[in-house]
């Protein structure tokens, strides 16, 4: 069964840092291009930042030179270091994997990031 789960959000003061993890099964991870969306209270769900399936990373303006996206293909894991955070950060991030050239689409359950004093 494929399934991604994620894990270390939490609540965090502004200037913070976490590292959320996604941890991948039932799939070949490594033909998949993993990516971090998140979704603020009443706001939709956008990207975050991605990695493909050859390394090549794309990040939102938002977060770039904050965040760092990395795989771990032996691990079927991918992170997102989360440094220097804000307020606007505080959102559900979800885990997503995307099949290369294909059309198969896996989300994460969603994990909370608080950035608050």
């Amino acid at each position: 069964q494929v399934q991604l789960v994620e894990s270390g959000g939490g609540l965090v003061q502004p200037g913070g840092s976490l590292r959320l993890s996604c941890a991948a099964s039932g799939l070949i991870f490594s033909g998949y291009a993993m990516s971090w969306y998140r979704q603020g209270s009443g706001k939709e769900r956008v990207l975050v930042a991605g990695i493909d399936t050859f390394g090549g990373r794309n990040y939102a303006d938002s977060v770039k030179g904050r965040f760092t996206i990395s795989r771990d293909n032996a691990k079927n894991m991918v992170y997102l270091q989360m440094n220097s955070l804000k307020p606007e950060d505080t959102a559900v991030y979800y885990c997503r994997a995307d099949r290369f050239r294909g059309t198969d689409r896996i989300w994460g359950q969603g994990t909370q990031v608080t950035v608050s004093s």
